[in-house]
């Protein structure tokens, strides 16, 4: 923009001063300020030749300014942040049916964490520069710089493709304004948000929040929990969804174990013999769920079977089903 300006000061100075014509003048500037030492067209007059000091000059200057801007974008490592993030976006506009987590704190943390345990595909969105400095020092996170609550943030996101989005904003309004402009430009998308106060529950419902979570009133209950039956929780807390670990709760699809159809009766599956697992609940497509369901209770393709079992259980049924 600054050399532009001064080739234009420049045309017109020789045009107007030394009644050069446009193409002449140009000629003027252009070995005048690039200094190739051409010789001039016909001889300056004083007031010409002040204007080709002035104007040389003012193009040293220019070329040490950008000469420094370049310098300090380099020497900040600017230019290697700049390169990161467009490789980023590059490997963002690949991705389909990801995970979108919205802020960096510690719940955004445990969120992308238990997601990188079961590689899961998502994308981080942070404002805090020191966070996204600190996140781009894993090659392994895929992020955006910005404001959530900024429709054109979620974009660069991949919104539009994504399976899932989790706001975990420190804040229940900004949570609630995520959700909403997240709901607008998806309504089939599911969306899990953080709340710190009970009042703000309804609000993001009526957003458009599939699933709420207070982590306080989680952690709360939890220690409450150890003192009346400590037994219990303790048994829970052992329980994991990775099957790599010892005790071990999985979701199965009915469709994907009676992958051709004849959908029958956790009596007929036999899953209990075949692999050691044992159902404990049932989702039905209607969403309800249906805890120690009876064995003859007739089954649908979308429903969903809670099994619990230990980990060489776990993956007994994976592989027989081939399932991941």
């Amino acid at each position: 923009m600054v050399l532009n300006s001064i080739i234009v000061i420049g045309v017109l100075g020789y045009m107007f001063i030394d009644d050069y014509t446009f193409v002449d003048a140009l000629f003027m500037t252009v070995i005048t300020i690039s200094t190739v030492g051409f010789n001039i067209i016909d001889p300056l007059n004083p007031a010409a030749k002040i204007f080709t000091v002035l104007l040389i000059l003012s193009s040293i200057g220019a070329y040490m300014y950008a000469a420094s801007i370049v310098t300090k974008f380099i020497v900040d490592g600017q230019f290697l942040i700049q390169y990161k993030h467009n490789q980023v976006y590059k490997s963002i506009k690949k991705l389909d049916g990801h995970v979108v987590v919205c802020g960096y704190g510690r719940n955004g943390q445990q969120a992308i964490q238990k997601l990188k345990d079961y590689d899961e595909d998502f994308v981080i969105i942070e404002k805090d520069k020191d966070k996204i400095e600190e996140i781009s020092q894993d090659d392994s996170l895929l992020f955006v710089y910005g404001d959530a609550t900024e429709d054109s943030v979620l974009m660069k996101a991949g919104i539009d493709r994504a399976s899932t989005l989790i706001t975990t904003l420190p804040r229940d309004s900004e949570n609630v304004f995520v959700v909403l402009s997240a709901r607008q430009m998806r309504s089939d998308m599911t969306i899990i948000s953080r709340a710190s106060e009970e009042n703000s529950k309804s609000k993001l419902k009526i957003a458009g929040a599939t699933n709420i979570i207070m982590p306080n009133k989680l952690g709360g209950d939890h220690m409450a929990s150890l003192v009346v039956t400590p037994d219990v929780v303790e048994f829970l807390d052992n329980i994991s969804l990775e099957w790599k670990n010892n005790i071990n709760i999985k979701e199965v699809k009915v469709g994907d174990i009676c992958k051709e159809g004849n959908v029958s009766t956790l009596r007929k599956l036999d899953l209990r013999r075949k692999t050691g697992v044992t159902v404990i609940g049932l989702k039905g497509v209607d969403g309800e769920y249906d805890v120690n369901p009876e064995v003859d209770e007739n089954l649908e393709v979308e429903t969903k079977l809670i099994v619990l079992g230990k980990s060489f259980q776990i993956a007994k049924l994976m592989e027989l089903y081939g399932l991941k």
